[in-house]
């Protein structure tokens, strides 16, 4: 028991020793570790350290009360009693203002920050959790008995840095599309965390701390002392003093889950196969099995059948049968009777012509030459578009008339001049950092030497001189000077900006003897991750910004690196942006003329450490005008061979003696000509109505005309040679009956084309348009030319010919030899061997197939053919800008920018409009910028690549009244930059809650022209100037926002394919904008106006040539005297020639564009050439029975197509084979022979077939007609030749 009371007085002791040390730690957590500002910093010039004091915390001084209340609001009670004076916190306030200018978009984020430095700087409790382990006497005389604090431990609870950094790791930088804390972490935000970020804040490097500060970061207490783990705010939470969470663009958590791209529509298929392929096969071997049993059928029922040898002489539905009950009357149909009424008033109309052409020569040349005159006199007025964007976008569409809103609100986009620069060396070479970190490896082109040689050509480039009206034209002149008049640097996009585009800088490096701490390397990585930074962090301290006032972003200016280890580059791209104009011819010829001063140096640049592939904006251009230029030969060799074989065809020679009187030599000229005078007079007449011509007409037009005309010519001099003149007939009535017997069918095949190419020119494609007019036109011309001037021509070659003179020289004269008439070789086997075999009774089912199995094949295809146009096909294959497509393709790790441009009338003055549009706290969940960075997050499926840059977030950081940025002068209200020191600049808006808010009504417009003219600099890197002075259009007197833009990037975009869906995709997103905040939004780029076109292509495809096919389908019904099924035959076989067409596109990778839907559409015209003569032959003849009505209308009209088309054009075609010209070569040699083969197939092989098949029946009418009209005659016995 006596033991109890000594170990009661021991607890007790041990008690009162605990109380005791409690009292004094809680004592001593009461006094200071410094207070106040004593000597400046050794180390960072400007700045000072503070007083060593360890007494208690001082009661702050009145003045500082507003500026205790903005920082650290947390300490403003009681009487203020702080271990900070005034100076410090405006020290604090300073030193804080770039990181609140990024991070205030996030309340939380900026509360967690900013109590993390006024713990630091004024907590009564420092002594708590900081630790002062270095303090030197104060040298300054003045400040005798003070010591300065030169180096401190602060304690961090992990707790609290963990979640201050989750706070603040998703805050956007709106004007650089990157994260916040890529600037002010000292490397990229993807490599920030929570630790190396507060280090970075607290290291004396950063040109910020004037003494080292080291954080010390544990939860639990360390060697006495107790970590600062003051409470934290998530950035999904709102503050008590009212400010709401933080906005989903910069708070991954306020925005729900990441969406999710719809997933890729499965391939069609059946059993694992393509779904179309599976279809055409089983319907082709359907047909097939149906076909061969029907064949199988007819024969058997055929031998089956005994048939009299009178049969069709007894026949009374023969118009010929004996046992017609009336010989002067015929059972025919009214349909039948109207048909061959129209078709007997168009023989006797064109007889009547030709009789009167023949005649009266001399008029009609004369008055055909003056007309032809007259109309190709417009050529005087004769405009050629060559601009890219007239060419290839209606001025009606949706993405011209963007691209003029953009242009008219912002100025155009601006010109682009650009190298991409690689080393045929491969070294590489390791950077280790002197303070530590792994080892980096550096690319050769990254190689200080190689940066020198960069260095020199960038400067030479700057330096080139061109010439202009007798003005010498520099870069100066003409490029983007973003900060102009106050800085006119031009803006490069060039790695080397970063070392400010010096040598000195380049070299710049801090070391001694032994080591070197920083040089190019260091500052490279460093600015790689902070490109906007004005003071690396480095011992360099040099910027990273560009000399111009903006950021170069290293994905803009480095190529061929992985991820973003931009340290493993392989090319530099260097990009000079050029002022564009709209409607100033001056200022544009200027730039033209720098630029070619630029192709010009660049072209004989060498230096063979650098491979350099470049372009300028005019390039493309020039080389198709180079290309054009150099397939002027091409094309002049392949019409000289077309015009020698029609010179030469034409004749039929009889004998060799008489070689010179039989030839057609000049008539064969006087054709080409009159076809020429055709072209010309469609251009004429449509330059006289100020309608521009393309390339596209001049090369492709000739062709055509040529095509179609040449086979008329062929016609009429191929029917007259095989004509025998009636008893008692003149010349000029027989060459009238020729013409009219087939002018008809020139006149369906002619009116059939014109009124098709007329329906193509309703497209809204400016190409097709401009080529169907002028083509419709052309083509109709032609044909009254040729029945009119090379009827009269032919008349009088006729009497030359019959008075034995010679072709070309004819005032000589052979004697008296008329010489055996004989049919041509061409008509002979045609006759006799080509049209029998093809009519054959086992060959007709075999073409039958074959031809199905193409179509089949075909339309099992047509899906599969591409859509676009690779724009290295326009450029000729020794073209420097082929290089620069590759090296683009290879290296470059952006697509071109995209705008997103808010029409004018939206109210940024009033909150609803402001919530429509931004980014930040307060703004709707769905406004655009929200929308854009929604995008962006699944940029694999929306092509956006980045966050958009937005001035009207950035407006808000900028006019805050914490920040520095917004001041003007008290007296005169003019703006203050953050930069000048005087003390009558006052904040624009009051520290007050209201002052805090987003600016409203008139102090919104009263302070927005201020920012937009602002240039950034190291106290205010919001200035708006550089980055947004042209995304606002601002009404006269700055009383109004007009129209605005949000800029953002594509993602990379290398093929057509690509560039197509990027437009798509951007459109959705505009639309989903425009609905989700009522107003009008669309999407702008540079590219969108040339590949609109090809999100409706396929339709413009089908209703283009499905109007010409019914315009085809609806003429020849009418012209082949309303024979309904032969209109419908014709239009069958055309139609399997376009589908065809599409076959041939898939199997040679041919894409469909505007140049191939030209061509497509002249197939179709073309195609009328190779059957609508076929089918009316077949419609007229008289013979008995399908097979030999399809047997004399091959005959008779096969040889003439055959010679008049196919062979005239085939050597045309093989010479555009050998042109420099890649579009020659893919759009116009293998589509123009695949027109010409399939033309021929299918009117020479496949149509015979098919009319012996299911061709229309005797038009009774006619053949009595046609009976009556030659009974008695010596015509009746041709009939049956």
């Amino acid at each position: 028991m006596g033991l109890l009371p000594e170990r009661s007085n021991l607890f007790i002791l041990l008690f009162v020793i605990l109380l005791t040390e409690g009292h004094y730690r809680w004592v001593q957590a009461q006094h200071c570790v410094w207070y106040g500002e004593c000597g400046e910093s050794v180390k960072v010039p400007g700045k000072k350290y503070n007083c060593n004091y360890t007494g208690p915390p001082v009661p702050l001084a009145s003045e500082g009360y507003e500026l205790l209340t903005e920082l650290c609001p947390g300490y403003n009670y009681g009487n203020q009693s702080l271990c900070c004076d005034v100076n410090q916190l405006r020290t604090l306030k300073g030193s804080l203002q770039l990181p609140l200018q990024f991070l205030s978009r996030c309340p939380a984020c900026f509360f967690n920050l900013m109590n993390l430095f006024c713990e630091l700087t004024c907590s009564p409790h420092q002594s708590l959790f900081m630790n002062a382990t270095k303090i030197t006497p104060d040298p300054d005389p003045k400040l005798a008995g003070k010591s300065n604090v030169v180096e401190v431990q602060y304690y961090i609870g992990q707790t609290f840095a963990n979640a201050m950094y989750n706070a603040c790791k998703d805050v956007q930088a709106p004007s650089s599309n990157v994260k916040a804390l890529s600037l002010l972490c000292g490397k990229d935000a993807k490599d920030c965390n929570a630790t190396n970020w507060i280090q970075y804040m607290f290291d004396i490097n950063n040109g910020q701390s004037p003494f080292p500060i080291i954080p010390i970061f544990s939860d639990a207490p360390v060697s006495s002392f107790t970590p600062m783990n003051n409470q934290t705010y998530d950035c999904t939470e709102g503050l008590e003093d009212g400010s709401g969470p933080c906005s989903c663009q910069d708070c991954a958590n306020a925005c729900g889950p990441k969406p999710v791209p719809p997933p890729l529509p499965p391939p069609w298929t059946i059993l694992g196969i393509d779904a179309m392929t599976v279809i055409m096969w089983i319907s082709y071997v359907a047909f097939l099995l149906i076909f061969i049993g029907a064949v199988l059928g007819a024969w058997c029922y055929r031998k089956r059948t005994i048939m009299s040898e009178y049969g069709p002489i007894l026949d009374s539905n023969n118009p010929l049968s004996l046992n017609n009950d009336n010989p002067d009357q015929v059972d025919a149909s009214c349909c039948e009777t109207l048909g061959e009424r129209f078709e007997n008033a168009m023989r006797l109309l064109f007889s009547a012509w030709g009789s009167f052409c023949v005649r009266q020569p001399l008029l009609v040349i004369l008055g055909t030459m003056i007309l032809v005159a007259a109309s190709s006199a417009g050529l005087v007025y004769m405009r050629i578009t060559t601009n890219p964007v007239d060419l290839w976008s209606s001025p009606s569409s949706q993405a011209r008339q963007e691209k003029d809103y953009f242009d008219s609100h912002f100025g155009p986009f601006f010109r682009t001049e650009q190298l991409i620069i690689t080393t045929p060396l491969n070294d590489t070479f390791l950077y280790s950092p002197y303070f530590g970190g792994s080892d980096v490896p550096f690319g050769a082109i990254l190689d200080k030497d190689f940066l020198h040689q960069v260095l020199d050509l960038q400067l030479d480039i700057e330096g080139l001189v061109a010439t202009y009206e007798g003005q010498n034209v520099t870069l100066k002149d003409i490029c983007l000077s973003p900060l102009a008049p106050y800085n006119d640097n031009c803006t490069i996009l060039s790695v080397l900006n970063y070392f400010q585009n010096s040598h000195s800088v380049l070299d710049h490096s801090i070391g001694d003897d032994f080591y070197v701490y920083a040089d190019f390397h260091s500052h490279f990585l460093y600015c790689v991750s902070s490109p906007a930074s004005l003071n690396d962090t480095t011992l360099l301290h040099d910027p990273c910004m560009g000399t111009f006032g903006g950021p170069v972003f290293p994905w803009l200016a480095l190529g061929g690196y992985d991820d973003t280890n931009y340290n493993n580059a392989t090319a530099l791209v260097i990009t000079f942006p050029v002022n564009n104009y709209l409607n100033d011819t001056v200022k544009l010829g200027k730039a033209l003329a720098w630029e070619k001063e630029f192709i010009r140096f660049m072209k004989s640049y060498n230096n063979p450490n650098l491979t350099i592939a470049f372009n300028s904006e005019r390039s493309i251009e020039d080389e198709i005008d180079r290309e054009s230029d150099s397939d002027i030969s091409t094309i002049v060799v392949s019409y000289a061979i077309m015009f020698v074989y029609i010179s030469l065809a034409l004749g039929h020679i009889h004998s060799l003696r008489r070689l010179m009187v039989d030839s057609k030599i000049s008539l064969g000229i006087a054709g080409i000509l009159i076809v020429l005078s055709s072209v010309a007079c469609s251009l004429g007449i449509f330059s006289y109505a100020g309608v521009p011509l393309t390339l596209i007409v001049i090369e492709v037009i000739p062709f055509l005309v040529l095509a179609v005309g040449v086979d008329n010519i062929f016609i009429i001099v191929q029917t007259y040679q095989r004509d025998e003149r009636m008893h008692q007939e003149e010349l000029h009535q027989q060459i009238g009956r020729i013409l009219g017997d087939v002018a008809p069918s020139m006149f369906l095949s002619s009116f059939s084309e014109t009124v098709a190419f007329f329906l193509g020119a309703l497209s809204n494609m400016p190409a097709v348009r401009t080529f169907s007019m002028f083509a419709g036109l052309a083509v109709f011309i032609d044909f009254l030319l040729q029945i009119s001037c090379f009827v009269s021509l032919l008349g009088l070659d006729a009497r030359r010919q019959e008075g034995n003179r010679l072709d070309i020289i004819c005032c000589v004269k052979l004697p008296e030899d008329q010489g055996e008439k004989t049919d041509g070789f061409l008509f002979r086997f045609f006759k006799k061997t080509y049209a029998p075999f093809i009519l054959k009774e086992w060959v007709r089912p075999i073409v039958v197939a074959v031809f199905v199995g193409m179509l089949s094949f075909s339309i099992a295809v047509v899906n599969k053919v591409e859509i676009g146009l690779d724009q290295k096909l326009s450029m000729p294959d020794d073209s420097y800008v082929l290089d620069y497509f590759k090296n683009m393709s290879m290296f470059l790790h952006t697509g071109p920018p995209v705008y997103f441009v808010v029409e004018d009338g939206l109210n940024y003055s009033s909150l609803e409009g402001q919530n429509a549009v931004c980014g930040g706290v307060g703004c709707n969940n769905n406004s655009l910028v929200q929308q854009v960075y929604y995008a962006s997050l699944i940029s694999n499926y929306t092509t956006v690549a980045f966050t958009p840059s937005s001035w009207l977030d950035d407006y808000f950081d900028w006019v805050k009244p914490q920040s520095s940025c917004c001041r003007y002068f008290n007296a005169t209200g003019d703006f203050c930059n953050a930069s000048v020191v005087n003390p009558s600049c006052v904040h624009c808006r009051p520290m007050t809650p209201s002052g805090k808010q987003r600016p409203e009504g008139e102090d919104f417009m009263r302070f927005l022209p201020m920012f937009l003219s602002d240039n950034p600099n190291i106290k205010c890197g919001k200035g708006g100037h550089a980055a947004y002075s042209a995304a606002v259009d601002l009404y006269p007197d700055d009383t109004q926002v007009g129209a605005t833009y949000f800029m953002t990037y594509h993602t990379i975009l290398q093929e057509s394919p690509d560039f197509i869906e990027a437009l798509k995709m951007a459109r959705i997103l505009a639309d989903n904008i425009t609905q989700s905040i009522g107003h009008k939004v669309f999407p702008y780029s540079v590219f969108y106006v040339f590949y609109e076109q090809y999100l409706t292509i396929a339709y413009d495809t089908a209703l283009n040539l499905s109007a010409s096919l019914a315009a085809i389908f609806v003429v020849s019904t009418v012209l082949l005297g309303f024979e309904l099924w032969s209109a419908v035959l014709v239009s069958i076989t055309i139609a399997m020639i376009l589908v065809n067409m599409f076959g041939v596109m898939w199997l040679w990778g041919i894409s469909l564009n505007a140049v191939s839907l030209v061509n497509l559409v002249m197939s179709c015209g073309i195609s009328v050439e190779f059957c609508s003569h076929i089918v009316r032959a077949f419609s007229i003849s008289v013979k008995s029975n399908r097979v030999e009505r399809a047997e004399e209308a091959l005959a008779h009209m096969g040889s003439s197509v055959f010679s008049g088309i196919t062979l005239t054009k085939f050597g045309g075609i093989l010479i555009l084979a050998l042109s420099k010209s890649q579009i020659f070569q893919i759009f116009y040699f293998r589509m123009y022979l695949a027109i010409v083969l399939l033309g021929a197939t299918h009117g020479l092989i496949f149509l015979p077939v098919l009319l012996s098949y299911i061709g229309p029946s005797a038009n009774k009418a006619k053949v009595f007609a046609a009976n009556k009209r030659y009974a008695g005659t010596e015509r009746e016995r041709l009939l049956n030749y």
